[in-house]
């Protein structure tokens, strides 16, 4: 895959004017790694595929030149047929909260267009009738959640035969998340002479798949984010049942301005809430079985500063532009190892510095041993003062932090095959 380089301008990049001039408001000063290598790629009409986090300026780096090909198509044609529910330019995302970002996101950056570009975003959580009338008479560029848009197509309220660039934003994440079966359906109804810009961070065997079946000869782009070098990391051991205690002590310590603190279930979002609350700290709840517009609300709260403390499941893991969040803790461990990077990618965006925190009990002590492995990290453990381990604790602790012994009658083969031989290496190197 191809390296980073260094960014050029935005001028050397052959944006059109109303794009630059767009783009000086918004003070881009220049390219990211990820804009400098993709929107040449697109504007030469080539399939991609790059793997690169939420936070590199991957939004822009579609964005722009799928903007500037509509556009100028557009110029040229001088009028188009306006009947028909068309769509041009399709961006499929796996959140409600990234498919409004990244319309308002599109929409920003053609202010300079007067109108000339319609953006639309579908999701569920929100009244269908609403989006069908927005989709009337088609849209330029639609930024869809892959159910909400299989519901719009079978009410007839759009249609993808026209569709000359498909974007799919996040497609490891649309993969865990269940929507297999959805964007094969939707893919289906697309035509076969497209282009196709896919964005993951990971790539996992399914989206390898997807990859060789739907793109054509495609410029490939494997980025290092930018997230993990701008987030200060560290892991506080703490003894089991004293989490929170822990956690009400570290806000009143800090007085941090805002915190996103991830929690694995629905249920513990309240519960941990509840338990905040009654030690003095107040903080509001972000999952998926809140409606949207309440989600709506509590984010545009948290991020305009007026909530300090936001308890939250995997579904703000991605997507979620905070600027300057100061920290993300992790009160439960991420169930994924993948997951561990996607949360404290929440900080630390835009070169600013973020301070990502994991509480650990003696359940997680292996668990994060695995995260750490996985992401090829190493991380001291800590204490909090006055909470430290209990004595019993600790000695089971370092215990299991001991390598196995080796089993009797095991060779170098044995070894080679489970892989240890790799992992001997990264110990060495880390």
């Amino acid at each position: 895959m191809t390296t980073a380089t260094t960014p050029a301008s935005f001028t050397e990049l052959a944006l059109i004017q109303p794009l630059l001039a767009r783009l000086t408001e918004l003070e881009y000063q220049q390219p990211t790694p990820i804009q400098a290598q993709v929107i040449p790629s697109v504007l030469a009409g080539r399939d991609l595929i790059a793997g690169a986090n939420t936070g590199s300026g991957k939004t822009a780096a579609f964005a722009l030149p799928l903007l500037q090909d509509i556009f100028t198509q557009k110029k040229a044609e001088h009028s188009r047929d306006s009947k028909g529910n068309y769509v041009t330019g399709l961006i499929l995302v796996p959140t409600r909260e990234l498919a409004k970002q990244v319309a308002d996101s599109v929409k920003s950056y053609a202010v300079h267009f007067n109108g000339a570009i319609k953006t639309v975003a579908v999701f569920g959580g929100v009244s269908a009738n609403t989006q069908m009338l927005a989709l009337r008479g088609g849209t330029d560029i639609l930024v869809a959640t892959p159910g909400r848009l299989l519901d719009l197509i079978s009410s007839n309220a759009i249609k993808l035969d026209k569709v000359k660039t498909l974007v799919l934003d996040e497609a490891d994440r649309m993969l865990s998340l269940g929507f297999t079966d959805e964007l094969s359906e939707l893919l289906g109804q697309l035509p076969k002479q497209k282009q196709t810009l896919l964005f993951s961070a990971t790539f996992p065997e399914q989206v390898q798949t997807l990859t060789q079946e739907l793109l054509n000869d495609p410029v490939e782009i494997q980025l290092q984010s930018d997230d993990a070098s701008t987030v200060v990391q560290r892991v506080f051991n703490v003894n089991k049942g004293e989490k929170t205690a822990v956690l009400a002590h570290l806000f009143k310590q800090h007085q941090w301005r805002q915190a996103l603190v991830f929690v694995n279930a629905k249920n513990s979002c309240e519960h941990l809430a509840d338990k905040l609350y009654k030690r003095g700290i107040e903080a509001e709840v972000f999952h998926g079985d809140k409606g949207q517009g309440y989600r709506t609300r509590i984010l545009e709260a948290f991020k305009s500063g007026e909530i300090d403390v936001l308890i939250a499941t995997d579904i703000a893991a991605r997507g979620l532009d905070i600027e300057k969040l100061p920290v993300v803790i992790n009160f439960d461990l991420p169930r994924s190892p993948s997951d561990y990077m996607h949360r404290i990618g929440r900080s630390g965006r835009a070169g600013e510095v973020g301070l990502a925190l994991s509480l650990i009990d003696y359940e997680d002590f292996h668990h994060f041993k695995v995260i750490e492995k996985k992401n090829k990290i190493r991380l001291e453990r800590e204490q909090v003062e006055g909470y430290e381990l209990d004595e019993t604790i600790t000695q089971e602790m370092l215990e299991a932090s001991k390598p196995m012994a080796k089993p009797e009658g095991t060779g170098k083969k044995k070894r080679k095959k489970k892989g240890l031989g790799q992992s001997d290496v990264w110990l060495r190197n880390s």
